[in-house]
């Protein structure tokens, strides 16, 4: 009896570009390491593994899910196609692909237990890591809200060098004046002053000589 599972992987990759690469011939091939033939239209015929896996598109919706009915040379004529819906959400990590797989041979529980895993969803994140590493990371343009205006160049600061003589300059052109007054108080104060008188040391002979004649 035909049954259902579900399976979850993050792959480092955005919604888009899974959708495209999953899509596309060479990006599904070079994702997954086999053969792929793949298209974007709904209806169209796709295979994949080197024609292990054959199906159609179903439903496709840009960057969000894709859906294709899927069988494999492992099928019995009796076995309808199965079905797989993959649902692409975007997370912090990059995207959470969730796989269901429906109307799947009762026989072919391998599909769930490891198939996936290993022919899949571990490529796929080997091969998205790969992109992420050889391609630069594109800056995020910040908005006019966001973006910090630059601060304006500093002027450079005034040494002490240069201010100190200026200071000594005033001071000194200030205290010139005062100092010039002050010398010609000096000057005048020397002039009004006596010269003192010379003591004569030849008086007292005249007056001995005075003496002698008068006696």
């Amino acid at each position: 009896m035909p049954y259902t599972f579900t399976l979850t992987a993050t792959i480092p990759a955005s919604p888009e570009e899974i959708y495209e690469a999953w899509l596309d011939s060479l990006g599904h091939s070079e994702m997954t390491g086999g053969e792929a033939n793949m298209s974007g239209e709904v209806g169209a015929e796709v295979s994949a593994w080197d024609g292990y896996i054959s199906g159609r598109n179903l439903e496709l919706i840009p960057g969000e899910r894709i859906v294709q009915s899927w069988r494999t040379t492992e099928f019995a004529d009796e076995h309808e196609d199965s079905v797989i819906s993959i649902v692409l959400t975007e997370v912090g990590d990059g995207t959470l692909l969730t796989l269901e797989h429906s109307n799947v041979p009762d026989d072919k529980r391998s599909y769930e237990e490891g198939g996936w895993q290993s022919h899949y969803f571990e490529p796929m994140v080997t091969y998205f890591t790969g992109l992420r590493g050889a391609m630069p990371a594109e800056p995020r343009k910040k908005s006019a809200q966001q973006s910090t205006p630059k601060a304006p160049p500093k002027r450079p600061a005034k040494t002490a060098v240069k201010t100190k003589p200026a200071a000594k300059a005033k001071s000194q052109r200030a205290a010139s004046p005062a100092k010039a007054a002050k010398k010609k108080i000096k000057n005048k104060a020397k002039k009004r002053r006596p010269a003192p008188k010379s003591r004569k040391k030849a008086a007292p002979k005249a007056h001995k000589t005075a003496r002698r004649k008068r006696r």
